[in-house]
């Protein structure tokens, strides 16, 4: 595959409106030959035989079933409030909102 050359890099900067000197083209053009040589590199890697995943490594989920256990009643939730309405606590208002 050949390098990007000088006039690439030009073309692709006048394109994204940036300005560049002439070193800079140079240092730009070899910097995007590796890029690319890179990336070909890696679908190179990829092989017929290897499935394609979405995370290297197996993923169990940890989260139990849910079960219904005995639990607090209301009334039992709300004996040590010190407030209290329509079985919810009740707080002070703080945004100024109804």
């Amino acid at each position: 595959m050949p390098g990007i050359t000088r006039e690439e890099v030009a073309h692709l900067a006048r394109l994204a409106r940036l300005e560049l000197k002439g070193e800079e083209l140079d240092h730009f053009a070899g910097q995007l030959d590796d890029i690319i040589g890179a990336v070909a590199r890696v679908s190179e890697v990829a092989d017929q035989d290897v499935p394609p995943t979405s995370h290297p490594l197996p993923l169990t989920n940890v989260m139990r079933t849910d079960e219904v256990r005995p639990s607090l009643t209301p009334a039992q939730a709300l004996s040590g409030a010190p407030a209290q309405e329509q079985q919810r606590f009740k707080v002070p208002q703080i945004l100024g909102e109804d």
